[in-house]
């Protein structure tokens, strides 16, 4: 069971939760305001860190509004080259020198590192990780302070590029703006390497779409390896856009989405399950008050607990057929009301032959490897170091040498 100071806090959280989600309620005339908002103004968010010298974890950072129509967002964390000295040194290489202090990025620039053998390694292709927030729809920020903590720890045990996702929020942008702006994310991922792939090419590229490049994506990524990790209500969005990338893939081509991670997903449908019956009432997110994130997220007209959005094994929801879909990793937490229908969906992808592990942790709660209260315990360390194994089954160059 959870520790008693757990308890407290998750009292005063669910309270605080509520109050947040009755007053947007009473709001009004939110709805369908095209720019939106993608953070709440009362959340405490970190600073983006474009250089890695102010970095002790050495995970750079830096913020893109990629959408000029709305306030979609995303940022972007790029863990720091092996240094010089971690490769075996030959007689012919220089002496590697250490970086000045305050010093900016510079990895992928080849001219800036000391031998061969580094820069071969500051032109590495690495695999791209397309991570979508918790939050009911309604809370929540790609920029939050305990978001940018994740973020940070998944890129550097994955070796990899997070693109964390600021999309639209409710009430203000309520169904579908969410998963629009995650499969906006996904093309604009697509026109880098697109872009990226044509400077190859001498004339390719005019100067006006030379200035559009991600240098970071464009010089660093590789979105033939593109993994989608959503937390909460974030998989529920990852879960769709896997599915759009699935149904219409030319249009994202070269993107190719090899696996995708869903962490406790935001499903729900109206059969109760044993679980949303035994513990309705749980810590942090209890039902009532996620039904009421629902009812801010989707419209009158269209609230229905099995909405495509809340329930991915809802009848007729349409979409590829499951065994199109990727594997699929389920993260499940032990005294979360919403575990029962993410094992059942985990269950229907194994049915027809989609790698899907569920990994259940004991003594946890809806979002205990997200929230901030919860990043150092070591359940959320355990949780992103499995979901790390995981991954490389799918995005490591040298093979499945990662098995479960």
């Amino acid at each position: 069971m959870p520790s008693v100071g757990v308890k407290i806090y998750s009292v005063f959280f669910k309270l605080l939760l509520r109050h947040r989600l009755q007053s947007l309620a009473s709001a009004g005339g939110l709805d369908n305001a095209a720019f939106g908002v993608s953070c709440r103004p009362d959340e405490a968010t970190a600073p983006p860190n474009p250089a890695f010298s102010a970095a002790a974890d050495g995970v750079a950072s830096k913020d893109l509004h990629i959408d000029p129509n709305s306030s979609l967002s995303v940022r972007i964390f790029l863990p720091t080259p092996p240094p010089p000295h971690a490769h075996p040194r030959r007689a012919s290489d220089p002496t590697p020198t250490a970086p000045a202090a305050g010093a900016p990025y510079r990895g992928y620039l080849p001219h800036a590192v000391a031998s061969p053998r580094a820069a071969a390694s500051a032109r590495r292709r690495l695999p791209i990780v397309v991570q979508f927030h918790g939050g009911g729809f309604v809370t929540g920020s790609n920029t939050a302070a305990a978001n940018d903590a994740f973020c940070r720890r998944v890129a550097k045990l994955c070796d990899a590029i997070v693109v964390a996702v600021g999309y639209r929020l409710a009430p203000e942008s309520r169904y579908p703006a969410a998963f629009e702006d995650g499969v906006k994310v996904l093309k604009w991922i697509t026109k880098q390497a697109n872009l990226a792939m044509m400077t190859k090419v001498r004339g390719g590229v005019d100067t006006f779409g030379a200035s559009t490049v991600e240098p970071w994506i464009a010089a660093h990524g590789d979105p033939a390896r593109c993994v989608l990790l959503g937390a909460s209500c974030g998989a529920n969005i990852a879960d769709y856009v896997t599915r759009k990338v699935v149904e219409d893939g030319k249009p994202f081509d070269p993107v190719k989405v090899v696996a995708q991670v869903l962490m406790y997903p935001f499903f729900i449908g109206s059969v109760p399950t044993h679980s949303e019956i035994r513990l309705a009432n749980s810590y942090f997110y209890d039902k009532s008050t996620c039904l009421l994130a629902w009812r801010l997220f989707l419209s009158d007209k269209e609230f229905n607990l099995d909405h495509p959005a809340a329930n991915p094994l809802a009848p007729g929801r349409g979409g590829p057929p499951l065994k199109c879909m990727p594997p699929t990793l389920t993260v499940i937490a032990e005294h979360d009301w919403m575990r029962d229908r993410a094992i059942a969906y985990s269950e229907e992808l194994r049915k027809v032959n989609v790698d899907s592990p569920v990994l259940d942790y004991k003594d946890t709660v809806h979002e205990f490897a997200t929230l901030d209260v919860f990043l150092k315990t070591p359940q959320a360390q355990a949780c992103a170091e499995d979901i790390a194994i995981w991954m490389k089954k799918y995005i490591s160059l040298r093979g499945h040498e990662f098995s479960y």
